[in-house]
Formats: structure tokens, C-alpha cells, sequence
């Protein structure tokens, strides 16, 4: 098995740093890039909390977590990932599932390693976790997160 890009979807949590070993054994193992996705969650499709927002605030609070995402991106891969030989950084608005399937198939991502479970997760399995595991088209490795 080639493995030339690995995918590493985050949502900052404590629970997906664990995956990191994995992913830079991985990197290292293969001299292989490493993808790293934060999915911002679209607020426009919410229902409205403390009030209408217009377009305009809608439109300048995602700017806001694009800008706070790309800070945390940053910090991730220059504190934990300055071992790989590439990684490129993602930052997507959306579902993350979906966000995660769609950038495994426009990066031609060979294989994704993340936690078996979200900041939120009180199972085993988070939701995203097993909805990518369901429709990935490539292999998935899912790190235990016990203990937290």
C-alpha cells in the first residue's frame, strides 16, 4: 500500500490530538503529506439565538472563525508537526463529515487518522467519526480516546 497523503480532520480538541503520533509516524514512515481540516460550523442555516442576525453579521462572525481557524491551524502544525516532510493546512465551512469525504476525494487523500470521537462525545464512536468511517472510499484509522 502507497501511502503519499494522509488526512487528519481536528476540531482542537484534546481527543484529536491523540491521533497526532499516529500521523507523523505515518509521515515520517512514508514521506508522505499531511492534510489537516478544521470544518467552521455554517452558522447562516441556524435558527435564530439572542435575535436575528442580518447577512452582514453573519458574514463578519464567519470571518471571524476563519481567521481564529486559521490562527489555531497554525499553531497546531508549527507546535506538533514540524517533524513531517508537508503538511498543508484546510479550513472548510460546513458538515464536517461531508467536509472530511469531499477533501479525501479533491486531495486524493490515500488514508485519514482521526479520534473515534469528538470534543463532545460521551460513546464511543462520535457521530462524524462513524459517518466518515461508513462513506469513506479509503481506509480510516480511528484512535481510541479513553480516558478522557
Amino acid at each position: 500500500m502507497e501511502v503519499n497523503k494522509v488526512l487528519w480532520p481536528t476540531d482542537f480538541s484534546s481527543s484529536a490530538e491523540k491521533a497526532l503520533p499516529y500521523v507523523t509516524d505515518l509521515t515520517q514512515k512514508y514521506q508522505a503529506e499531511i492534510h489537516v481540516l478544521y470544518v467552521i460550523e455554517d452558522i447562516a442555516h441556524h435558527e435564530s439565538w439572542y435575535g436575528e442576525f442580518d447577512k452582514a453579521r453573519v458574514d463578519k462572525l464567519m470571518e471571524r472563525a476563519n481567521k481564529v481557524a486559521n490562527e489555531r491551524l497554525g499553531q497546531v502544525c508549527d507546535k506538533y508537526l514540524d517533524g513531517c516532510p508537508l503538511y498543508i493546512k484546510h479550513v472548510a465551512v460546513g458538515d464536517p463529515a461531508q467536509e472530511i469525504l469531499k477533501l479525501i476525494d479533491e486531495e486524493n487523500v490515500d488514508m485519514v487518522v482521526m479520534a473515534s470521537q469528538g470534543a463532545k462525545g460521551n460513546f464511543r464512536f462520535g457521530s462524524v467519526t462513524e459517518k466518515v468511517l461508513k462513506n469513506s472510499k479509503v481506509p480510516v484509522t480511528t484512535i481510541p480516546v479513553d480516558g478522557d
